[in-house]
């Protein structure tokens, strides 16, 4: 059975991954890998790109169960099987050293600096609470994901009509707060607060958010 964990399109996130009964389950976890705390035995097998929490783009993570790699089909091409990567400790090809380093940099400051998974799991939520919150108390912006599946990554929401939500975009540009658009197949906005967010961003968003009610609502 395959999930991705985090949308980032719609804001949502798996909050309890479902009980497969045996079947192997496998996890797109690119967009909220490392964001918070995962027990990875219940997974046969996730993957995730780097290039939202942990590293720069051309950098793809991957956590496979033994006894999948031995059900690989020996037809596959040498560089679409894993067990190609597993025998060869990921150099079968030469790697991207930078990118790989980045992410040992950015691990190592996950670990070091923030203080692991669990503090990592404290702070994203804090930040994503705050701005929900926000959301919650407000005749103006509407959260668009049940309160049950709001991602921690992405935060979605709308503001009363179309118009008004180009002129969000355009003048938050102008006040230093940039990627607030929607993705073009939903609309709307997105605030994405992958794990280098700091509070201050949020705290300035939500204020810049409140002068334009004053100003709109």
């Amino acid at each position: 059975m395959h999930v991705t964990s985090n949308n980032t399109i719609k804001g949502t996130q798996w909050a309890e991954f479902p009980d497969t009964a045996g079947v192997p389950l496998v996890s797109d976890m690119s967009s909220d890998i490392f964001s918070r705390k995962l027990d990875t035995d219940r997974f046969g097998l996730i993957y995730a790109g780097a290039q939202k929490n942990i590293g720069p783009a051309g950098v793809c993570m991957v956590i496979v169960r033994d006894d999948l790699l031995e059900r690989v089909p020996d037809y596959l091409p040498s560089m679409l099987k894993y067990t190609t990567f597993v025998k060869k400790n990921s150099m079968y090809n030469t790697p991207p050293c930078f990118a790989i380093y980045t992410v040992q940099l950015v691990l190592k400051w996950l670990e070091e600096t923030i203080g692991g998974l669990d503090n990592m799991e404290r702070l994203n939520r804090e930040k994503a609470e705050r701005l929900y919150g926000f959301f919650d108390n407000s005749d103006f912006y509407r959260g668009t994901a049940d309160a049950d599946s709001r991602s921690i990554m992405n935060v979605t929401f709308r503001l009363p009509n179309e118009d008004l939500e180009t002129k969000f975009v355009a003048e938050a540009i102008e006040n230093d707060l940039g990627g607030l658009k929607g993705h073009r197949s939903v609309g709307g906005c997105r605030a994405s607060i992958y794990n280098p967010t700091p509070m201050a961003a949020i705290d300035a968003l939500i204020d810049f958010m409140k002068e334009f009610e004053k100003r709109n609502g």
